[in-house]
C-alpha cells in the first residue's frame, strides 16, 4: 500500500528567562517551517523556559499546566491557523503533587490526539528530573493524525530500544523525540552529541522506520548560580536505513525540516526483516532489572 510523503519539521533556539519570548521563538519557528511545507512539527523538550532541573525549587511546580493550559491552548490555534500537526511538549500538572514531562499530539482541526508521559526519568548533576517529574503512566502511543501516523518519546526515552520497537510494531511510521541534551557537567570535557545521534540511527535501522530528534540549543546558566547546561542541537532526522537526511547546526539556533518517504519503509523492511525474525518467546528474561547467576 503506497503511504506517499510527508513533510516534517522540529525547532532548535536557545531558551530565555522570560517565557513569553520563548512562546514566541517557538511560533515564529513553527511558522516558518509551515511555510516550507512542514505538515507536523515538533517542538524541543520544555520549550517555554529554561531548563529548571538544573537545581531543587519547588516553586517550579507552578510552572506545570493542566492539558488544556495556556501552552497547548497556543499550539491549538497555531495548528488550526496554519493547517499542520503540532507535537507540544509541555510540563503537566495531574493534580497536587503528581506532574509529568508531557506531550500533546494536537491534529490540524484542534484535536488533543493524546498525550504522552515521559516514561525514563534521568538523575544526575544538573538533570534533577526525579524531583521534578513522576515516571510516566501512559503507554507508548501511536498518534494517527491528518498527515501521518507516529510515536513520541521523550529525551531519556531515547537511550532504550524498547519503546522505539513497541512503536514500530504498533504501527508508527516515525517517531519523534523532543530533547533537552547537551553537556555533562560531571565530565566537562565529554561531547555527547554524535553518540546521542548515533544511538538513535540505531533505533532507526533496527524498526527500519524514521526517527526524528529535536534538540534545543545554547547555554543555560542555573538560577543559583551553581553551574550551567550548554545544549548542543544538532536535531537530526535518520531513514529507515539509519542514513542522516536532515541535520540542524552544531550549538547555533537552526530548524531542521525533511521529506519523509514513508514508502521506504516497507522496502527496507521486505528486505531486511528484522521483526519477521524476532525470537519473543526467547526474550522473559527482560522482564527482570538484573539477571543475575
Amino acid at each position: 500500500m503506497n503511504k506517499g510523503k510527508v513533510k516534517v519539521g522540529m525547532t532548535q533556539f536557545h531558551c530565555v528567562p522570560d517565557r513569553a519570548e520563548n512562546m514566541k521563538k517557538a511560533e515564529a519557528q513553527i511558522r516558518a517551517m509551515a511555510a516550507k511545507g512542514a505538515k507536523i512539527i515538533c517542538t524541543q523538550e520544555l520549550f517555554n523556559g529554561l531548563y529548571f532541573p538544573q537545581t531543587i525549587d519547588y516553586t517550579k511546580y507552578d510552572w506545570a499546566e493542566p492539558v488544556d493550559g495556556p501552552t497547548n491552548q497556543k499550539m491549538i490555534a497555531l495548528a488550526k491557523e496554519l493547517d499542520v500537526v503540532i507535537v507540544s511538549s509541555f510540563y503537566e500538572y495531574a493534580m497536587d503533587g503528581v506532574y509529568f514531562n508531557s506531550v500533546a499530539a494536537i491534529d490540524p482541526d484542534g484535536t488533543i490526539l493524546g498525550v504522552y508521559r515521559k516514561h525514563h526519568i534521568p538523575e544526575g548533576p544538573q538533570y534533577i528530573e526525579k524531583y521534578y517529574f513522576t515516571p510516566g503512566d501512559s503507554p507508548y502511543i501511536v498518534f494517527k493524525s491528518k498527515y501521518g501516523n507516529f510515536g513520541v518519546l521523550i529525551c531519556w526515552d531515547q537511550w532504550f530500544p524498547e519503546p522505539t520497537r513497541i512503536l514500530a510494531l504498533k504501527g508508527a511510521d516515525f517517531v519523534f523525540y523532543p530533547s533537552a541534551i547537551g553537556s555533562e557537567p560531571d565530565n566537562p570535557e565529554l561531547d555527547t552529541s554524535q553518540t546521542w545521534i548515533d544511538g538513535m540511527r540505531g533505533h532507526a535501522i533496527h524498526n527500519n522506520f524514521y526517527v526524528c530528534a529535536c534538540n534545543r540549543v545554547g547555554r543555560e546558566d542555573a538560577v543559583d548560580g551553581s553551574g550551567f547546561m550548554e545544549f548542543y542541537g544538532r536535531g537530526f532526522v535518520a531513514d529507515p536505513w539509519g542514513k542522516l537526511i536532515a541535520e540542524g547546526k552544531y550549538n547555533e539556533e537552526d530548524m531542521v525540516v525533511a521529506e519523509l518517504d514513508l514508502d521506504e519503509i516497507k522496502i527496507s523492511r521486505d528486505i531486511l526483516q528484522f521483526h519477521r525474525d524476532r525470537r519473543v518467546d526467547s526474550y522473559g528474561e527482560l522482564l527482570k532489572l538484573c539477571i543475575c547467576e
